[in-house]
């Protein structure tokens, strides 16, 4: 016989697990209107008239799987959004060089778009903002499948965010405006990543 009060509890968890889940499918639909109606944060290159500012990229290295913070000076705009989006797409740039040390093939231009929500359920006092990170097929199809190959990417890319845009706690994907299981077969894509879990393992390098 189960107590009276486990069965209390119980659907109280049950409650709370269907109520986060409608609020990331409502966060899901909200970044896809904005896809639709076409509302995008900025070209895939800054603007020339934007002023260069230090940035800090988190460069991943297959060969001993760390994440290193490079010191970058780039024009970036002022936008949280087309900011968050040069800084991603300068990221994946790297990685497209034949001396990369997390080389892919697509990477230049693989974020679409950024959109920067409120965090689903947080006080409104606790701040913290959730990153939708669009990513285009073609970079998904062509990204190199691996458990750890995925993963340094996606954590490159959360470590990116929250060096340079600290109030980005959270960050979830999306494949041409849509979710997909995984990035290319091993990396979930259907969670939701924090930031705080990308830390760096080795000395800044400045370029």
């Amino acid at each position: 016989m189960i107590p009276r009060y486990q069965k209390i509890l119980f659907i109280l968890l049950l409650l709370a697990s269907l109520g986060m889940g409608a609020e990331l499918w409502h966060l899901r639909q909200r970044a896809h209107e904005r896809l639709l109606t076409g509302e995008s944060s900025a070209p895939t290159k800054a603007p020339l008239v934007a002023p260069a500012e230090q940035a800090t990229l988190l460069v991943a290295n297959d060969s001993d799987g760390s994440l290193t913070p490079q010191a970058r000076s780039l024009p970036l705009p002022a936008d949280s959004e087309a900011r968050a989006r040069v800084l991603l797409n300068k990221l994946l740039d790297l990685y497209s060089a034949p001396d990369a040390t997390h080389h892919l093939t697509a990477g230049a231009t693989g974020v679409a778009q950024v959109f920067l929500l409120p965090v689903p359920g947080a006080a409104p006092k606790a701040g913290g903002e959730l990153a939708v990170v669009n990513l285009t097929s073609a970079f998904a199809s062509t990204h190199p499948s691996g458990i750890e190959t995925e993963s340094l990417t996606i954590l490159s890319i959360c470590g990116t965010l929250r060096a340079n845009l600290p109030e980005v706690t959270q960050v979830r994907f999306l494949i041409d405006g849509q979710q997909r299981a995984t990035l290319a077969g091993h990396a979930d894509l259907t969670r939701t990543y924090l930031t705080r879990d990308a830390v760096p393992v080795a000395g800044t390098a400045h370029e």
